[in-house]
């Protein structure tokens, strides 16, 4: 009798056992090229660790997709909830884990890969300021897509995994987007990328280089939290333009792809001299064709008073460049702050 007892005890201490996944991805910073990726071009990204996205994935009974903070339905006045979506826009992280769910399923499907029938809950939190080009959405989906793939035990190589994760925004939520972004946070390393037409036609991605973190200059990111409109709209009116061939628009992207060419040169032979003047550069000749709103040419000015070079870090709302000293980077962060902008030197991810 004792004996029975104490194998029923161990079983059920086995079934109370649980798997739990977590998996976590980080913002994006286009150091330069940027908006290229998406045309051809050439760009040099890297990951940042100061906030996350995190995911926890475990299995259940029913197959369930947490809300998170914000997924708000639910609000004290309408004042709250203009508030919410001045800052968070419409959407939360719900729709993107549900289209990376569908991607995930619909590649193995193609690619004859049978996965058992477990279910699981899957949630999310992200510490990622958001809608300020930092890539915080793709961000979710990357953390979403590792998740699914150490739950299922499914192998996806680094170049096919980065297109399949910009599948979920541009095909299945009709969000424009570029390749970068996903390159970054699955190498999860600085990556100079070249999107060449050969190399896209040939093998469907890019020809994708890490960078050596040690190679990088004293960087800063500078943001601020009152920005509210998404870079898809950028992106939308980039890619019309691109299409109908405007000649202004073709030779930009031609010379963002040289931009990063010479800034990579710069990186790797440690001469940071002219690096400053290509991170202008950037910057100068995106706003000779897009329009930007005057509180982001006022926050890359202002950082650019006392010396530092500024550019977006994706599409506007946060900036990124080099300074030369400590005496510099405190004298940028005094004068941003007195604008609410937040600066922060950031922890590049190298995780090879």
């Amino acid at each position: 009798m004792h004996e029975r007892f104490s194998i029923l005890q161990t079983q059920i201490s086995i079934n109370h056992i649980q798997l739990i996944i977590q998996t976590k991805s980080y913002p994006r910073a286009a150091l330069i090229g940027n908006p290229s990726d998406g045309y051809y071009g050439k760009t040099i990204a890297f990951l940042f660790s100061n906030f996350s996205a995190d995911i926890t994935l475990f299995q259940t009974p029913e197959l369930e997709i947490q809300p998170e903070q914000l997924d708000l339905t639910k609000f004290n006045s309408i004042e709250e909830l203009v508030y919410d979506v001045s800052l968070h826009g419409y959407y939360g992280g719900m729709r993107l884990l549900k289209a990376t769910v569908k991607v995930f399923y619909d590649y193995c499907r193609e690619c004859n890969i049978k996965l058992d029938q477990r279910n699981f809950t899957i949630r999310y939190k992200s510490s990622i300021p958001h809608r300020l080009g930092l890539a915080g959405s793709s961000a979710i989906i990357t953390a979403g897509m590792k998740a699914l793939m150490s739950f299922y035990g499914v192998a996806i190589p680094k170049p096919l995994l980065a297109n399949l994760i910009l599948t979920v925004e541009t095909d299945e939520l009709k969000i424009g987007a570029g390749l970068q972004d996903r390159v970054a946070q699955v190498y999860e390393t600085p990556v100079f990328m070249d999107f060449d037409k050969k190399y896209m036609d040939k093998q469907g991605f890019g020809k994708y280089s890490p960078i050596e973190v040690k190679k990088f200059p004293p960087m800063y990111i500078a943001f601020r939290t009152d920005q509210s409109s998404g870079s898809e709209v950028v992106h939308n009116d980039l890619r019309a333009r691109y299409s109908y061939k405007e000649p202004d628009v073709l030779n930009a992207m031609k010379e963002w792809a040289g931009l990063a060419e010479k800034v990579r040169d710069c990186l790797e032979s440690g001469n940071y001299t002219d690096l400053p003047h290509y991170i202008n550069r950037n910057f100068d000749l995106r706003r000779s064709i897009i329009k930007i709103s005057k509180e982001n040419i006022d926050m890359v000015e202002t950082a650019r008073l006392v010396g530092a070079s500024a550019k977006f870090t994706g599409s506007g709302g946060a900036i990124i460049g080099t300074y030369s000293d400590e005496a510099m980077f405190d004298k940028l962060k005094d004068i941003l702050s007195q604008k609410g902008i937040e600066v922060l030197k950031p922890e590049i991810v190298n995780h090879k």
